[in-house]
């Protein structure tokens, strides 16, 4: 690997879009020669990540939990006998969960339910005076599955962030799946399922375990919805079933895009972005400022920084691959490249940070003055942190109520209501080539008019 040497910056909006602000689709994911030779161990043959995740999902649909407790054998080296994980179990890790870190997760859980009891709407039905009525019915899912990976790292926080929305929105049933590594649960994945309340916690990572949500096992009973992020093959794997139950999103790399003035200070503005690059060598961590001075700053600050942390490799992966700070001509400039990006999360360090909320169009979540950091969003503030990736901030919104309900619309026309409408209705009907419909109608009218 090439020695790191130092974040980059880059002068302008053109080269910016041309190399930091860029990003590559799922489509263009190319698996490294190792993971491509781990494929080849397991499977006697060469085959792509997505040619995996067929098969698994094949071999799920039609084998059950013996097809899922083979692969987590084989994948994760598990030897469980059965995918749930018994109550016993998850008690016996919370007891192991040292009392500060039960804390944390209390404080957390509680005001993720502070936060998402005020979304919460219900149903309405609006009568007309002819005794009609127009309304919707909102009803929760009745089974939500939540994926908490364990692998490079184990994120509890975001099994609380996908769990409890769902409860606040009257979701009967979430249950969680999880991998075992080496056989091993993770205790404090165990210790966040208990305290969000989730009916079930099942053994099973990987695309077996989106195959075991999606169609229902012997032992799993299929989900409505799947929700949480994990690695290639569980992305995959959401992208195929898509269609036989809901999924929140194909997220991508974790992303935070920073718009900083001179009046931001480099070192917390560093933390931000190093904070950002730890999760994952794909990462993006990325800050757009006007300032030259703090560009050099923020640039000094991060390789200080950057030497006493544990995870140095991946940050230094992560900067070197798909970070950086570009230089803009002005905070008008910066809020346009930054709803260009549409970023995961976007911070905003400058003086008067209030007044550019209201120029914010395109991003999963704002954080607004320097005590707002990214790195305090994921666990404590309240809204959840599994937001859109990958531009798709554009068109879609971070986890919430909305994502745990369903809505049924309700028709009840009155007579007198039939007769406005219907004449629109018919000729509507006639110039889409519709003739049944346009008859189905006309009956309707001639029965009004033969009442008195």
């Amino acid at each position: 690997m090439r020695e790191f040497e130092g974040i980059r910056i880059v002068q302008g909006s053109a080269a910016g879009r041309a190399s930091i602000l860029a990003r590559k689709s799922l489509d263009e994911y190319e698996a490294s020669p190792d993971l491509l030779a781990s494929i080849e161990a397991l499977f006697g043959e060469a085959l792509t990540p997505d040619q995996v995740v067929a098969r698994i999902l094949a071999d799920v649909r039609s084998g059950g939990d013996a097809a899922v407790l083979d692969y987590s054998r084989r994948i994760d080296g598990s030897e469980r006998e059965a995918l749930r994980v018994p109550e016993c179990e998850i008690e016996a890790a919370w007891e192991r969960t040292s009392s500060e870190l039960r804390q944390a997760l209390r404080l957390a859980a509680d005001r993720i339910r502070a936060f998402y009891e005020h979304q919460y709407r219900q149903s309405w039905l609006e009568w007309d005076d002819q005794g009609g009525a127009l309304g919707q019915i909102v009803r929760p899912l009745e089974r939500v599955g939540v994926y908490a990976p364990n692998g490079r790292a184990a994120y509890p926080s975001s099994l609380l962030m996908a769990a409890i929305p769902a409860r606040v929105a009257g979701v009967p049933d979430v249950v969680v799946t999880t991998p075992p590594r080496q056989g091993q649960l993770n205790d404090t994945i165990l210790a966040a399922a208990h305290v969000a309340g989730v009916s079930e916690v099942y053994a099973v990572g990987g695309a077996q375990a989106i195959a075991a949500l999606a169609y229902g096992t012997e032992s799993l009973p299929r989900v409505d919805k799947i929700m949480g992020p994990g690695n290639i093959f569980v992305v995959l794997a959401k992208k195929r079933v898509y269609g036989t139950v809901d999924i929140d999103a194909l997220p991508g790399p974790t992303e935070t895009l920073l718009i900083a003035d001179e009046s931001a200070d480099p070192a917390l503005v560093a933390s931000d972005l190093l904070a950002q690059a730890e999760h994952d060598p794909l990462a993006s961590a990325i800050l757009l400022t006007p300032s030259e001075a703090l560009a050099d700053a923020v640039q000094t600050a991060v390789s200080l920084q950057l030497s006493a942390l544990p995870r140095r490799e991946i940050i230094e992966m992560s900067l070197g691959a798909r970070g950086g700070i570009v230089l803009v001509q002005d905070l008008d400039e910066a809020m346009g490249l930054a709803n260009e990006y549409a970023p995961e999360h976007l911070c905003l360090l400058t003086e008067n940070a209030w007044e550019w909320v209201g120029k914010v169009v395109n991003a999963g979540g704002v954080f607004v003055g320097e005590m707002s950091c990214e790195a305090l969003g994921d666990y404590t503030v309240g809204p959840s942190h599994i937001m859109p990736t990958g531009q798709t901030a554009r068109f879609s919104s971070p986890v919430n109520v909305w994502d745990f309900v369903k809505v049924t619309s309700v028709f009840g026309v009155s007579p007198a209501v039939a007769r406005a409408i219907s004449p629109a209705a018919i000729a509507l009907a006639e110039e889409e080539g519709l003739q049944a419909h346009a008859q189905a109608i006309r009956l309707r009218m001639q029965i009004l008019e033969d009442r008195p």
